[in-house]
């Protein structure tokens, strides 16, 4: 069985820049690389790790939806902190978008990411179809 393959692009310049795809969507699966709160101008949204949180996720929920995915079909979600001491914080956002949903979550404190001022980066996956309950 052959299954189509979609790359979905952010517009960040280094994806074109380095070869990668901000999301891949291989039949109903779906997987979001990792993912920054920086915006489209370059700088970073948010100042503490809520606020990125949040940001990301939105901006996850966006290319969910272009894939024609739910956050509901989100199955793992992988967060990565510079600062795990932060972890409430990024749980508190993440809470908002998978308290009822439930999929897997793992969060793991890094050395740093690209930027001082950035906090966390995320991963996730979903399977389109697979809506709980």
């Amino acid at each position: 069985m052959k299954l189509e393959r979609v790359n979905y692009s952010s517009g960040a310049p280094l994806e074109e820049k380095v070869g990668y795809s901000r999301m891949v969507k291989v039949g109903d699966y779906v997987k979001i690389g990792g993912t920054t709160s920086v915006q489209p101008d370059g700088s970073v949204f948010g100042e503490d790790a809520y606020e990125q949180t949040k940001y990301v996720l939105e901006k996850q929920k966006k290319l969910l939806e272009m894939a024609g995915a739910k956050l509901e079909e989100v199955f793992s979600v992988k967060d990565y902190t510079t600062d795990i001491s932060q972890s409430g914080k990024i749980c508190e956002a993440y809470s908002e978008f998978f308290h009822d949903i439930k999929p897997l979550c793992t969060v793991v404190e890094i050395t740093r990411l690209n930027r001082p001022t950035q906090f966390v980066e995320i991963e996730l996956e979903a399977m389109i179809g697979s809506v709980c309950g």
